[in-house]
């Protein structure tokens, strides 16, 4: 309804309640009577009605006082109208003070917006409990549910004592009732109660009479349509100004797709504003695991520094009301949280808040697509929420569902161009085979494995005095020696491409490089054929065991994952969500290269048994990252000293695994002195080159990455003790012939580095990188 059209429904209720008046009131001549005949029949004097209903008023506001309310019943404002209706009724009717319930559209609750002689600041809203259900007791409902059900009037001795609390709520305890009438208001164009008269003690008796009703009675038969309309308008105002709000709040949120987290901060705020709502919470949705996942809550920090990544809180998808909702896509009004069976309290318990009430929705596209699900707590100065809160929340809920797409759009397609950056960047780098290698490496002469080294296939031997262009023939036969590549059909040409292409995928950085690669791999080797892991892996793990563990590290840049993350770089950007950065772009590029033409060393398998060799393989080079190590650690020690492993417990095979892949990671620490003390030499000419770029980045690098404050031997020393020894103990614990060499040659290692510390503390030698690495302060074993 438009002001205008108000306007004119006003002035034409106006009219009719003048010519009402002329027809049956005291005084009134037969002129009059004819005038109000003519107008009912459409004659002319309508517009002489209009014209005089001003003087009309005046002459019968005397003889009628209900002339005189409904010529002042002009106010847009609800609360102004009422305050003039309750005003009119306390004269009338001669008493203290008196307040109007209006029914809300949805009937589920009553608001008082004036009392006595003065409208609210903050309205008072009362839910009708049970009020439909009439095989609930009256004396187990809502006093004024009762009311509007029966649609009678009701004095202050038919009213129990236990239900007069809402009606002291409402006066807010200042008046001491001695005498109540409660006259239910009903519209004759809906034909329901839309509002309660409260009148409060009788001043000039003891108590209300029947005449009394009367009154009320007929002051709403003539104001009650004015007030109707007047509630109509200034709710329609209300929603144009939340239509309004909404177009605000989708400025306000697509201005922040950039960043996830922030557009889920921005989503709570914006839906705690419409609604007015305590608290929000919002969950998106995981199809792949089945999980509702939130980064963010109101009232419970997920993380003590605002610049860290949240911690990821992860619940069922089918668990509680926010499951509820994401399940079946239905909106849940629910007025009283304790009292439904959805309910988790136990977080209320935890945290002090009480939850009162929940709106809770799901974040869906106008096809139904679920993305989420936000949780309203706790209605501001409303007993509960309303319908309008729904409706709210459901135009809502589709700015949130278009935002959170567009964001994850938009984080996939920078994800897609920082890829397509490092694919172009390996491409242009390495990525590249000539047939004449391939053949030469398929068709050159076959050696046997002491042409590699000696003892190649034995836990004593070093491979890295296999000459380097003996390398990847000498994988070739590892695969064949294992019997892969008989098992597997895999052709020649297919595995010597791989291997050629797995090679070029490794940079050139001092430590983790090639050369790394080849001794891992040779320590897996030496595990699958010393250890008889045919008894322990599955077949498919025995295949994956050795690919992954050749292609652990390809690409790395000689960095770290904390350099990696603190820089922003590509690889940041693409993996840093997921953790494990470096980690997961080596698996990346291992499937980049079997995605290749012609590289496949697994193409013989079914779709079924590549997707779970994958898996396999993305699990053991995630193993190599150190963190992970430290996580699992004591699971791996708890399986090992219990001596209770079951080959057909995949968690048990799983951490064996790992464990083996982490051995074969430190390998070069089990080897002979002299190969042990050059390695070393290797890995801190790469940690402090990657210091130097910390330090050239304003940053200060951990002791181990300072040239200028490591303390080599005892870095080693404490490397040793606590993660190498404890890992090739647990292999001893379960292989206890095979491995007990792998565990002295590490107590020697050990040994000769604290002999070299103490010789640099005594200042028998000076403290330089020349002395500790290729001076012979300790004899070299054999």
């Amino acid at each position: 309804m438009t002001l205008e059209a108000f306007k004119r429904q006003l002035e034409t209720t106006c009219t009719r309640l003048v010519r009402l008046a002329a027809m049956g009131f005291p005084g009134a001549a037969g002129k009059q009577q004819q005038q109000s005949a003519s107008s009912e029949s459409g004659g002319p004097e309508v517009d002489g009605a209009k014209h005089n209903s001003s003087a009309l008023v005046r002459r019968d506001s005397q003889s009628h006082p209900i002339l005189a309310l409904c010529a002042e019943l002009y106010d847009q404002d609800s609360g102004s109208l009422q305050l003039k209706v309750i005003n009119y009724l306390k004269s009338r009717i001669g008493c203290e003070t008196g307040f109007l319930l209006l029914v809300s559209q949805d009937r589920a609750h009553v608001c008082c917006q004036v009392v006595g002689n003065s409208v609210l600041q903050e309205e008072v809203h009362i839910g009708l409990r049970l009020w439909c259900d009439c095989e609930i007791p009256e004396a187990h409902k809502n006093f004024f549910a009762v009311v509007i059900q029966n649609n009678k009037s009701y004095y202050l001795e038919d009213i129990p004592k236990e239900q007069l609390d809402d009606i002291v709520s409402v006066l807010g305890g200042s008046v001491d009732i001695r005498s109540l009438l409660c006259v239910p208001v009903t519209s004759r164009g809906v034909g329901q109660v839309v509002a309660i008269a409260c009148m409060v003690n009788k001043t000039s008796a003891a108590n209300f009479k029947q005449s009394d009703v009367d009154i009320i009675h007929e002051c709403f038969r003539y104001t009650s349509t004015v007030l109707t309309s007047t509630i109509a308008f200034q709710t329609e105002r209300m929603l144009k100004n939340q239509t309004q709000a909404l177009l605000q709040v989708a400025q306000n949120i697509f201005r922040k797709l950039d960043d996830l987290t922030v557009l889920l901060r921005e989503i709570m705020a914006e839906a705690r504003n419409l609604t007015q709502a305590e608290r929000c919470s919002v969950f998106l949705l995981d199809k792949e695991t089945n999980e509702l996942v939130a980064k963010v809550f109101d009232g419970l920090p997920t993380t003590s520094n605002e610049k860290e990544q949240p911690v990821e809180i992860r619940i069922p998808a089918n668990h509680g009301i926010a499951g509820y909702v994401a399940t079946k896509g239905e909106m849940l009004n629910i007025k009283d949280a304790y009292s439904h069976p959805l309910f988790y309290s136990k977080v209320d318990e935890d945290t002090g808040f009480r939850t009162r009430n929940i709106l809770c929705f799901p974040i869906q596209d106008e096809s139904g697509t679920i993305v989420g699900v936000a949780q309203l707590c706790n209605k501001i100065n409303a007993a509960h929420f309303s319908n309008f809160d729904e409706d709210i929340a459901r135009a809502f809920s589709v700015y949130c569902c278009i935002s959170i797409i567009h964001s994850l759009m938009y984080k996939k397609v920078q994800a897609a161009q920082a890829r397509h950056q490092l694919a172009t960047e390996l491409m242009t780098y390495h990525m590249h085979v000539p047939d004449r290698g391939i053949e030469e490496l398929t068709s050159a002469p076959t050696k046997r494995m002491e042409d590699f080294c000696p003892n190649f296939d034995s836990f004593v031997s070093v491979p890295r005095h296999v000459a380097d262009s003996d390398t990847c023939q000498a994988v070739m036969f590892m695969f064949d020696d294992l019997s892969l590549t008989k098992q597997y059909r895999i052709h020649r040409t297919t595995l010597a491409r791989f291997v050629l292409l797995a090679r070029k995928g490794y940079r050139d950085p001092p430590y983790h490089n090639w050369s790394h690669a080849f001794s891992v791999a040779h320590f897996t080797y030496l595990c699958l054929k010393n250890l008889r892991l045919e008894n322990y892996l599955t077949p498919l793990e025995y295949f994956s065991f050795l690919v992954a563990s050749l292609c652990h590290d390809i690409d790395h840049r000689g960095t770290n994952n904390s350099f990696e993350n603190s820089s922003g770089s590509a690889l940041s950007g693409l993996y840093s969500s997921e953790g494990s950065v470096l980690e997961r772009h080596h698996f990346s590029q291992t499937v980049c290269i079997l995605n290749r033409e012609g590289c496949n060393v697994f193409e013989n398998l079914s779709e079924k048994e590549y997707s779970a060799v994958l898996d396999i393989i993305r699990d053991i080079i995630l193993a190599t990252d150190l963190a992970h190590h430290l996580k699992i650690r004591k699971d791996i020690e708890a399986m090992v000293s219990q001596k209770k492993f079951d080959v057909h417990n995949q968690q048990h095979r799983y951490l064996l695994l790992c464990l083996l892949m982490t051995a074969s990671d430190l390998s070069d620490q089990t080897k002979v002195w002299k190969n042990t003390r050059q390695v070393a030499k290797l890995i801190y000419q790469e940690f402090f080159s990657l210091g130097d770029k910390e330090k050239s980045l304003g940053k200060q690098p951990a002791e181990g990455m300072d040239r200028d404050k490591a303390d080599i031997p005892q870095l080693q020393v404490n490397f040793l003790n606590i993660i190498a020894a404890p890992v090739y103990k647990a292999m001893e614990q379960i292989w206890p012939n095979e491995c007990g060499v792998l565990c002295k040659q590490i107590e020697r290692n050990i040994s000769n580095w604290k002999t070299i510390r103490q010789k640099l503390e005594n200042k028998e030698v000076e403290k330089t990188d020349r002395t500790i690495f290729e001076e012979c302060l300790v004899s070299d074993d054999e």
